[in-house]
């Protein structure tokens, strides 16, 4: 049964809400998780969807990968779609050669500047990095591309360095940094505050790719976008390595009902890019997922209900309408007798407070039994049951 839903009232908004670039990259690091490979088919149509909702720029894909997936690429790049287009690389000539052809628009060039991947992974120091950096950048620029620096593991660097990688980054000709909380370890207060200093420090455009290991990505962005980001990478439902990325409803959502921040992206008709992307993925959206899920705008208890039905707003932090919604109210252990008459409405037909309570009490143990709502079949079952007692004592 679906209860229509109220717009919510005005919220406090800054006086001059400004607008976030959403970077998406579920065609890049969402594929990247364990066991997901999207088809061109797949990429295609995720890529058509997101174009659709208004989303400004999708991270595409890996060159170096190979020429199955250039020609993806550009199989994306033929849709001419009203969306800036980047792709990823390794800070590295033979990385670079294979953005040649591509017609994109952003290459990521991505240079870990932590101690720990710098010496421990790549067997390099601070300055091998530096001077990397300014080398590979002008290459990139000569092949018509605007560059990003991607700072890997940016979240356990040294801050002082991050500030030469943005001063060196600016000198070489690049527009954006990319501070990527790699694994997951940033908390809300740490990134904001990273984010105040490198905006102190530089004009660059910042971009903020946080992962959720701890489960703080969609909060870590949000923290970053008011400490200075211009850029949010995301992905559809969280999808990406490990425990994924800050999920692109989320954050699309949250800068606009929390913070009055505009993303121009109109998620009304996100179900179908959810749908294809769960398909492609062969992650199915978890029941409670925030925004998505079937059951987060899905109402049982009697209290909820009654507050629902008197107005929407009671139990309404979002109105399920902005992401193509409406309330469902089911019926369960925690129900009302007004929560019965309303499904029987639904079924077209008329109980009264007495057969409600019957069936209130057959709807309970039904729950509890099967830990499921019961159908329309089910509760067709318990008026039938219900009106042979009311008939018993004249038999």
């Amino acid at each position: 049964m679906t209860q229509q839903s109220n717009t919510n009232p005005s919220q406090p908004r800054p006086s001059h809400p400004r607008t976030v670039i959403i970077d998406d990259t579920t065609l890049r690091d969402g594929e990247q998780s364990a066991g997901v490979a999207f088809s061109l088919a797949e990429k295609i149509e995720i890529a058509r969807q997101f174009d659709f909702l208004g989303v400004p720029e999708l991270e595409i894909g890996i060159p170096a990968m190979g020429a199955e997936e250039r020609e993806a690429i550009r199989a994306v790049a033929d849709l001419k779609l009203n969306t800036n287009l980047v792709v990823w690389c390794r800070m590295r000539d033979d990385d670079l050669a294979h953005c040649k052809n591509l017609d994109v628009n952003v290459v990521d060039l991505s240079m870990p500047v932590s101690d720990q991947h710098i010496f421990h992974k790549l067997g390099r120091d601070r300055d091998w990095a530096l001077s990397e950096i300014a080398r590979v950048v002008p290459k990139a620029l000569d092949m018509g591309l605007d560059v990003c620096i991607g700072g890997e593991d940016s979240s356990r660097a040294d801050m002082e360095f991050i500030a030469r990688v943005l001063e060196t980054a600016a000198k070489a000709g690049a527009k954006r940094f990319r501070f990527a909380d790699t694994v997951g370890v940033f908390d809300p207060f740490a990134t904001r505050a990273a984010f105040e200093r490198m905006r102190a420090l530089s004009d660059l455009d910042l971009e903020i790719h946080a992962h959720d290991d701890l489960g703080l990505a969609t909060a870590n962005t949000l923290a970053a976008i008011l400490g200075g980001a211009t850029h949010a990478n995301t992905t559809v439902h969280g999808l990406g390595e490990r425990a994924g990325n800050a999920p692109f409803e989320e954050v699309v959502m949250g800068l606009k009902h929390l913070h009055g921040i505009d993303t121009g992206i109109d998620l009304r008709k996100i179900k179908t890019l959810s749908e294809v992307v769960a398909q492609a993925s062969g992650r199915p959206v978890p029941w409670q997922k925030s925004l998505l899920g079937d059951g987060v705008f899905t109402h049982e208890a009697g209290i909820h209900v009654d507050g629902l039905m008197k107005n929407p707003l009671n139990y309404q932090g979002v109105d399920p309408a902005e992401v193509g919604r409406v309330h469902q109210i089911v019926l369960g252990k925690h129900s009302g007798t007004r929560s019965v008459s309303l499904a029987y409405e639904h079924l077209g037909l008329a109980v009264d407070r007495i057969q409600a309570q019957c069936i209130l009490d057959r709807v309970r143990l039904f729950s509890t039994q099967y830990k499921r709502a019961p159908q329309d079949a089910d509760l067709l079952r318990f008026f039938q049951e219900t009106l042979q007692i009311e008939v018993l004592p004249h038999a």
